[in-house]
């Protein structure tokens, strides 16, 4: 469990840094991804959940 909050304090800090530091890019990246399909999401998310659980398992092992 303790991973699970480190990973998403990552994340957050991550994230929370391209908002601070770029925000017109990120309004406008977030505009340009209202415009996808729901499928491009889809596929986007399925394969950085893959990404995320290799990684995971490397490092886990």
């Amino acid at each position: 469990m303790t991973d699970l909050i480190l990973g998403l304090g990552i994340a957050l800090a991550l994230e929370g840094t391209l908002y601070a530091l770029f925000p017109a890019q990120m309004r406008r990246m977030l505009s340009q991804l209202m415009a996808q399909p729901d499928r491009t999401f889809r596929t986007f998310g399925i394969g950085a959940l893959v990404a995320g659980l290799v990684l995971v398992w490397l490092v886990r092992g």
